[in-house]
């Protein structure tokens, strides 16, 4: 039997297609490699934080860190004293009530609003009469604070309020700074200390 060697693959040609196939098998792992970097680089990116939202985070809460600070400083600086976000403004002059609500306003504050036992207590550091937020001027024995709010809990001295021998006493003050129940009803013409309050957002 004798061979053709026409019908024979020689050896150049399986080279050539050798060739070829580690080719195609190298081009289809080199796009094999590019679509699993893609994919994980889309994973990483996908779990890794917002660098730029954080940055801009912090930038912002450092210029309203600034504010405060400067706030505070401009504050203390005229006598203000800071306590459970808001100042506080102490006078070391005697006026009547409405008189010193209007000093309050004319300082973008208002008379003191005690909202709280610590509130209190922290005003009854502040010794000698002092006038704070409380009437009744606008209903007789309703007694409001001047942002319009009604009186909930109160520190009233015992007996008080009373208007004391028939006398129109609808301003409330601070009298007997060493308890914890010292509030007291004033005739609102009375010269007293006063306590500013102006609230500071947290």
């Amino acid at each position: 039997m004798t061979l053709d060697h026409d019908s024979m693959p020689d050896a150049s040609s399986r080279k050539d297609r050798l060739f070829r196939l580690v080719a195609l098998s190298f081009g289809l792992l080199c796009i094999l490699q590019a679509a699993a970097n893609i994919s994980l680089r889309l994973a990483l990116y996908a779990k890794m934080p917002d660098y730029e939202a954080i940055i801009k985070n912090l930038t912002e809460e450092g210029e309203d860190l600034k504010r405060k600070m400067i706030t505070f400083d401009n504050h203390s600086q005229q006598g203000w004293v800071y306590f459970s976000h808001s100042f506080y403004y102490i006078s070391s002059i005697n006026k009547s009530w409405q008189d010193s609500r209007d000093d309050c306003l004319q300082r973008g504050a208002d008379l003191i609003i005690i909202n709280s036992r610590e509130e209190q207590e922290f005003a009854r550091k502040f010794k000698g009469l002092r006038w704070i937020g409380l009437t009744d001027s606008e209903t007789e024995g309703t007694w409001t604070w001047v942002d319009g709010t009604a009186l909930n809990t109160s520190y009233w001295n015992a007996g008080e309020p009373n208007s004391h021998q028939g006398i129109d006493e609808d301003c409330g003050e601070i009298r007997l700074y060493d308890r914890e129940y010292n509030w007291n009803d004033s005739p609102c013409k009375k010269l007293n200390f006063w306590i500013c309050e102006k609230v500071v957002a947290p």
